[in-house]
């Protein structure tokens, strides 16, 4: 089984270490035929499960995993749980974004005596594989932060869990770790959230950008990027601003009926490769003009990859000060245009594609046309 291995990092400083994303969890409406979904279009392997089975008598969960990354897909299995009820309102969506610690009781009470409001004490969990630590606070929406502390286990994922065997022949598609996820909040929140970041989290304010930034003929937001001390963790938090028609992100919060987690973006080592064979495998991106990759040559400069072939797969390109990126997203992966997924690519650069902003919003405001959104 792939592992999460975790590298060195320089937290002496940090009243909070974090060593990186542990896993995403999503409650969804049908976990089983998620579960196939991921394994067959993304490449992901079904590594664990817990449900009847396994003695968990009210939901059943799937985890699946390539390289780092890790995705849980639960669902309710009573009429009136809590899941059946974040279904009814959000639909198949984010609701824990697990991060991997060391100590999960010290960075439950790090954050707590910080502000955090709480949503489930450190707690302990063991079986024959070892012992963890989960503890959990809130964040912006219904969405929650675990903190997962699994030095002392070496089982399948979790206590709980069984090891499964695949099903199915899964062939990875080249994705490696979570860049960054991407949470939209209401009109007036966005530094509110920003805020409880820095104060709770001792995250670091990594990147602003405004109307003027982040716009286009109908439609504009603002987003700010705050990230922990090592940039393991980042997370950028988008609201909307004003403009003559309905953006993106009021378009996201009316179907997912408030906050949450917009998109997530994972890393690849071969864009090519990867966004290739997510096409052959009939997953849908965002489209831009043929007319986008006119002035890359004077706007980005040299790359290393050959233009045409980014060009054929519709791959956007951007640079800043410290290298290149090269980036694509995709449509809404459900029937709410909510959730959608960004696989990137980085060749040094560590921004996340200014110049790419208005060639990528007019893509969204086009399929919001052809959903009576915009």
């Amino acid at each position: 089984m792939e592992t999460l291995e975790k590298t060195e990092t320089i937290t002496s400083q940090d009243f909070l270490p974090l060593n990186g994303t542990d896993h995403i969890e999503f409650y969804v409406g049908n976990a089983k035929q998620s579960a196939y979904y991921y394994q067959t279009a993304w490449g992901y392997k079904l590594v664990a499960y817990s449900g009847p089975e396994t003695g968990v008598r009210d939901r059943a969960s799937y985890v699946l995993q390539q390289n780092k990354v890790r995705l849980v897909l639960t669902t309710s299995l009573q009429p009136d749980s809590e899941i059946t009820k974040h279904h009814a309102k959000h639909g198949d969506g984010v609701k824990f974004l697990s991060i991997w610690v060391d100590d999960a009781t010290k960075s439950f009470e790090e954050t707590v005596k910080r502000g955090a409001k709480p949503y489930m004490a450190p707690t302990r969990f063991e079986d024959e594989h070892g012992w963890v630590v989960i503890s959990a606070i809130h964040t912006y929406g219904d969405t929650i932060h675990k903190f997962v502390e699994r030095n002392h286990y070496n089982g399948p994922f979790l206590p709980g869990f069984k090891a499964v065997p695949n099903a199915i022949d899964v062939v990875p598609v080249g994705l490696k770790y979570v860049d960054h996820c991407v949470g939209n909040v209401e009109l007036g929140a966005m530094n509110q959230w920003v805020k409880y970041y820095e104060d709770v989290m001792g995250f670091k304010l990594l990147i602003t950008f405004d109307d003027e930034d982040i716009s286009t003929e109908y439609s504009a937001l603002m987003s700010k990027v705050v990230s922990n001390g090592n940039g393991y963790i980042k997370f950028p938090i988008n609201e909307p601003a004003e403009g003559r028609k309905k953006s993106q992100i009021e378009e996201y919060l009316d179907f997912y009926q408030g906050a949450g987690v917009q998109h997530i973006a994972i890393e690849t080592d071969d864009i090519i490769a990867t966004v290739g064979e997510l096409r052959r495998r009939g997953i849908e991106f965002l489209y831009v003009p043929e007319t986008y990759y006119d002035d890359i040559p004077q706007r980005v400069g040299q790359i290393d990859e050959d233009l045409e072939a980014l060009k054929k797969l519709n791959i956007l390109i951007d640079r800043d000060e410290d290298g290149y990126l090269l980036q694509i997203f995709t449509k809404p992966v459900e029937d709410r245009p909510t959730l959608f997924y960004e696989i990137i690519q980085r060749r040094g650069a560590k921004s996340f594609g200014k110049g790419n902003f208005k060639a990528l919003f007019e893509s969204i405001e086009r399929e919001q046309e052809l959903r009576g959104n915009l």
